[in-house]
């Protein structure tokens, strides 16, 4: 519920944003009658803001041309959200944002009444983020910025890469998105060296350009999928394939993204993927609410048969 004072600059961000509100527009949005958004109108007006009102069946509120809002200006929840929006910044492992976010947070504090002020330092001294997740270098501000643009606009750009073995390459490349997953930022789009899908870390990308060219995305791309079925089906030890008792909307619920590939078949739901450690899948498999049969490897029954031997123990 809007605080009457919090309403009537509402009034104002709302004609700022859109121009030309009708009444009973402005009244909904703003939880109020026709006639107290008339007394809310005529405040402004007695305030200097220059509000038309445009007479008959299709009239509507109009900001003048050219005005400005002064400085901005936030409600309680709005000021308590930059505050959570500043600190889940931290946890985006951007190179040189430390500072700027703790400057951002001393502005907002210093024109804080108390009483918001003090609900403000409970978060950032209460709110934790899972900041102990394994470090990797930082992600070069330009880098994000640059391909960001580039996949909204669809344009091509030449990168440098240094992977985390081998020799540093150059190709052009057709970023379709970015994500950002397990504690790392990732672009995904089409590589012109390998003729082929690709995704690259961009902490390992050490320069980047703007390429005359376009291309185009193909719709409905979803770059943070990809990106957990990449790291599902990579190869590793032991590939597995386990015949799970249960519907798919359980498994999706109960399966966590990147510890395989799920599938419908007639017996049931196939899981399939691949790990260096049995013993650590058998851990992953036991939390399961549902049976499964296990049709490879044979290795995987003994370390589950060992997993069930420890337990019992306790």
């Amino acid at each position: 519920m809007y605080h009457p004072t919090t309403r009537v600059l509402a009034v104002l961000s709302l004609l700022q944003t859109y121009g030309r509100m009708s009444g009973a527009e402005l009244a909904q949005r703003l939880e109020v009658n026709i006639r107290t958004l008339r007394r809310y109108i005529v405040m402004l007006q007695d305030l200097g803001i220059p509000i038309e009102a445009e007479r008959g069946r299709n009239g509507a509120y109009v900001l003048s041309a050219g005005f400005k809002l002064p400085p901005m200006m936030f409600t309680n929840e709005e000021a308590l959200a930059l505050t959570v929006g500043l600190i889940s910044a931290h946890r985006l492992n951007l190179a040189d944002t430390g500072y700027a976010v703790e400057s951002a947070l001393a502005k907002l504090e210093r024109v804080m009444p108390l009483d918001l002020k003090s609900r403000v330092r409970a978060l950032t001294e209460t709110i934790t983020l899972d900041l102990k997740a394994e470090s990797t270098a930082p992600t070069s501000e330009i880098v994000l910025s640059t391909l960001s643009s580039a996949a909204q606009l669809q344009r091509r750009v030449h990168i440098h890469y240094r992977p985390d073995q081998g020799e540093e390459t150059e190709r052009d490349f057709d970023p379709y998105g970015l994500t950002y997953f397990q504690n790392k930022w990732y672009v995904i789009g089409f590589c012109h060296l390998r003729g082929s899908l690709r995704s690259f870390r961009l902490d390992r990308i050490s320069g980047i350009k703007t390429v005359e060219a376009g291309f185009s995305r193909p719709d409905g791309f979803d770059a943070l999928g990809h990106i957990m079925q990449a790291i599902a089906t990579l190869p590793r030890k032991y590939p597995f394939e386990l015949l799970l008792n249960t519907n798919i909307e359980t498994a999706q619920r109960e399966v966590f993204d990147v510890l395989g590939v799920l599938e419908a078949d007639k017996d049931g739901i196939l899981l399939r993927g691949s790990v260096d450690d049995l013993d650590w899948l058998a851990r992953q498999l036991s939390v399961f609410s549902f049976g499964f049969m296990v049709r490879q490897p044979r290795e995987l029954k003994a370390a589950l048969k060992r997993h069930s031997a420890k337990l019992g123990s306790f």
